[in-house]
């Protein structure tokens, strides 16, 4: 499980993260809304270890992810991250993409990683573009790719930091069903999203970050349907 205990972050004198503490159980889809500049996307970056913290605790299956004994790079091989923008190597096809960190990082045979690759890119529906360069594909494609290259690691977690908000509305369709069927697999998943509807059909809960702080959290129709705080409902209206 990932265990979130009073954490801090500021960027100088700017505070976005201010004391957030939750948990996050195995196989459980927690997502979390919000305003822009409340602090959702810098949590993420912090449970992963990209962003250090000021103050507070994350432990992720036990491990400190912010001491300084911690081996971060063994820690993120637990933990699969995608971001808005897929950033793909233009000189890899899809395939030599995916490959590259089991082969690098884990040590896995050219063999076992290609394996590991066709298997996934197959599981995300581009099977047929193994061949094929990042920028013969859609966005919606390189951002499917994207997520089975976190795959390929084999990770227990998967962080999604606002996955379809740079794509065109028509391929935003394509990029859920995949975390859907992620979700339904018993992945263990974070989603910082606005992508409301999608909230509430796939999450166990659901947290409404505002300020740095989480204001409002619980299963989807208590936050969603029948939110008790006037900011929330404020917010879902405005996205709405």
């Amino acid at each position: 499980m990932i265990k979130i205990r009073q954490v801090r972050k500021s960027f100088g004198e700017l505070e976005v993260v201010k004391g957030v503490t939750m948990d996050v159980q195995k196989g459980e889809v927690l997502s979390i809304i919000g305003g822009s500049g409340s602090g959702k996307s810098t949590l993420l970056m912090c449970i992963n270890g990209l962003e250090g913290i000021q103050s507070g605790n994350i432990e992720v299956d036990g491990i400190d992810v912010h001491s300084p004994k911690t081996n971060l790079n063994l820690l993120r091989q637990k933990i699969g991250i995608v971001f808005q923008q897929w950033n793909a190597f233009p000189h890899l096809t899809v395939l030599e993409n995916v490959m590259l960190a089991p082969r690098k990082v884990l040590g896995k045979s050219r063999e076992a990683a290609e394996e590991e690759a066709v298997r996934q890119l197959k599981h995300v529906g581009l099977g047929e573009k193994l061949k094929v360069f990042p920028s013969k594909l859609s966005g919606g494609q390189q951002q499917r790719m994207a997520i089975a290259r976190a795959l390929a690691m084999s990770p227990d977690y998967m962080l999604f930091d606002e996955a379809t908000s740079a794509l065109d509305p028509q391929l935003v369709g394509e990029v859920l069903d995949t975390m859907r069927m992620l979700a339904e697999d018993g992945m263990t998943m974070v989603l910082v999203t606005h992508e409301i509807a999608f909230a509430r059909e796939v999450s166990d809960r659901v947290a409404f970050f505002r300020q740095g702080l989480i204001h409002e959290i619980g299963t989807p129709d208590q936050v969603i349907r029948n939110p008790s705080k006037p900011e929330t409902a404020a917010f879902l209206k405005s996205i709405n």
